[in-house]
């Protein structure tokens, strides 16, 4: 079963485009399975030597796009288990600026984050996989905003497509050569 696409009053509109990433039809579990394959064979071409490159000085880095995948991943996984198991407190934003500035991904190999950002993708599986139809279209609050648990579902995959595009275009990586 693919889980319906979320309607636009089960997110805030910032997060339209995350969802948009997701084509008509397309199953959002065997998205997230796919680019646990597909994300780490993308980054395992980019050298060692490379993966601190900015394409402008205020933007993050290679590893710190990494990096901020793994954060946001786990706190959208968060919003959704708590929404999933029924639990109507709302939860808090976060910045995600202030999370990669701490995160300090540029001491760390590119190598190291992406296993990082893989473990957690891997238990965002095991807790989506495990889910029945009820548990989709249950609510909750997340930064000040309703969001439902099918659009989590998109929202995360979606996200991390964003950020691949940016890698491509704006890092020039998995583009071919001169």
């Amino acid at each position: 079963m693919i889980v319906p696409r979320p309607t636009p009053d089960e997110y805030a509109p910032f997060y339209a485009g995350y969802v948009a990433q997701i084509g008509e039809g397309a199953d959002p579990l065997e998205v997230l399975r796919g680019q646990l394959r597909s994300l780490p064979v993308l980054l395992g071409t980019v050298p060692e030597a490379e993966a601190g490159a900015r394409y402008a000085p205020d933007k993050w880095s290679i590893k710190e796009v990494v990096g901020h995948l793994g954060d946001a991943e786990r706190i959208f996984a968060y919003r959704l288990l708590r929404i999933v198991r029924g639990d109507e407190t709302p939860l808090p934003g976060f910045d995600q600026n202030d999370y990669v500035r701490v995160g300090a991904f540029d001491q760390r190999s590119l190598r190291d984050v992406v296993a990082d950002w893989a473990a957690v993708r891997g238990g965002t599986l095991t807790l989506t996989q495990g889910l029945d139809a009820a548990a989709w279209p249950r609510r909750g609050v997340a930064s000040g905003k309703a969001v439902s648990a099918r659009a989590l579902l998109y929202i995360i995959p979606g996200h991390v497509e964003h950020h691949v595009e940016v890698l491509r275009t704006r890092y020039g990586i998995g583009r071919a050569g001169p």
